[in-house]
């Protein structure tokens, strides 16, 4: 009968170990879910990021090709300059946007992260 006792408290922890390996289990299968749909979105917007660069600089050579055309007998240097103007604007402002995104960041993991942290406070809160 003296063993008993024993018995019931290494029971009690291999469960209670069992139940923490279960948990992380379960954490590290969300994160790679996570991971594998982060990297999906990233490359889709990758893709679709260049080709609307792609295409955008297509139309952007042809307009200033086609105002450069129509301006030639009066205006044609005129025309060019304003061209190079307006594309090198628009060129800082694409950098500049793509830089405040880099800096503000996604909250990658954000959902493993917040269920890591119930787990913190569930454990505390047990006896």
């Amino acid at each position: 009968m003296a063993d008993r006792p024993d018995v019931g408290w290494t029971g009690s922890l291999r469960a209670r170990l069992d139940n923490l390996l279960a948990a992380a289990q379960t954490r590290l299968e969300l994160l790679t879910v996570e991971l594998q749909e982060e990297k999906l979105r990233l490359a889709r917007l990758l893709f679709m990021t260049v080709l609307a660069a792609l295409f955008l600089g297509f139309a952007a050579v042809f307009a200033a090709l086609w105002i450069t055309v129509a301006l030639w007998d009066s205006h044609r240097l005129l025309a060019l300059g304003l061209a190079t103007g307006l594309f090198v604007a628009l060129g800082v402002a694409a950098a500049t946007v793509a830089a405040h995104t880099v800096a503000a960041g996604s909250r990658l993991f954000a959902a493993s992260i917040s269920e890591l942290n119930k787990d913190r406070s569930a454990l505390r809160r047990e006896p």
